[in-house]
């Protein structure tokens, strides 16, 4: 099976949600199997396991990178047992994510920790799409009500939104044909 696994990106209310679901339907149709890894922050938050109820901010970032690496493994490893030629594995956002919530030493860190550099965290994804936020210019559409896991302001998801992902702009790709 020939696996791709990509990200979907961007600061919060950036649309996200919307775009896994026409991922799903245009991939599907052009015969993959799509899957999708879902947002690791929103299951720990809701689950009880958050910055605020860890011992640090740093101890939750690096259970949260590690169960994100744990999910996308498990992904990887079911497409590889299923039927079809070709799958896309999508992630709900990704590893890196984590360090638009972190200082840039407690990412460092927290990378070290789990045996790589910001690179290779990166370079794990074969392609990363980052989506501007509703709090950049569609500040009516930016809403808390939809994630029970979100709690930025629209400074907070501006500035958000600058942090994660942070690639070269050659490297961010076209949208997807509608």
């Amino acid at each position: 099976m020939d696996i791709t696994k990509i990200v979907i990106t961007g600061g919060p209310c950036a649309g996200k949600t919307t775009a896994l679901s026409r991922i799903r339907n245009y991939f599907s149709k052009m015969g993959y199997t799509v899957l999708i890894v879902p947002e690791t922050a929103t299951e720990l938050i809701s689950g009880g396991v958050a910055p605020w109820t860890c011992k640090t901010n740093l101890e939750y970032q690096l259970c949260h990178m590690r169960l994100q690496l744990e999910k996308e493994a498990v992904f990887v490893r079911a497409a590889s047992t299923m039927e079809g030629k070709k799958a896309l594995i999508v992630c709900d956002r990704g590893v890196t994510d984590c360090k638009a919530y972190m200082t840039a030493r407690d990412f460092e860190a927290a990378a070290e920790a789990l045996g790589a550099d910001e690179v290779d965290l990166r370079d794990g994804y074969d392609a990363v799409f980052h989506l501007v936020t509703a709090a950049k210019g569609a500040e009516e559409f930016y809403t808390l009500s939809n994630n029970e896991a979100r709690t930025e302001t629209l400074e907070q998801a501006r500035e958000l939104s600058k942090i994660a992902h942070p690639l070269p702009r050659s490297q961010f790709l076209q949208p997807l044909p509608t």
